[in-house]
């Protein structure tokens, strides 16, 4: 239990000196390091999007694993993968309509 705790501790150290807004508080001090961070931040964000994916798409399709895919589930796995991302984009879209029209709505009140 005691080294439980005392790995958490380190890791929260760790984390918070690698973490994204600490190294974009360096006021832009260096680009290159701040790329690299978005970069992997969105190879994390891909990551989480895959694992979500597959474990929503396994516990739905999956009934009993054996040594080869049949044609039902082959075909849930495509229609679960292609609704996943139709749901992924619409979200993005969504979200991003909404930020353009509170932007236009900031700037309404401003003028």
């Amino acid at each position: 239990r005691s080294r439980r705790g005392g790995a958490g501790r380190d890791r929260g150290h760790t984390g918070r000196a690698m973490d994204a807004p600490s190294a974009a508080g360096l006021g832009g001090a260096d680009p290159q390091l701040q790329r690299f961070i978005e970069v992997e931040t969105q190879k994390q964000r891909f990551q989480q999007l895959v694992h979500q994916m597959t474990e929503l798409c396994w516990e739905k399709c999956m009934d009993k694993p054996g040594p080869k895919l049949d044609s039902r589930a082959e075909t849930c796995f495509v229609n679960c993968v292609e609704r996943f991302i139709d749901t992924s984009q619409f979200i993005l879209n969504r979200l991003e309509q909404t930020q353009k029209s509170k932007s236009a709505f900031s700037e309404s009140l401003s003028d």
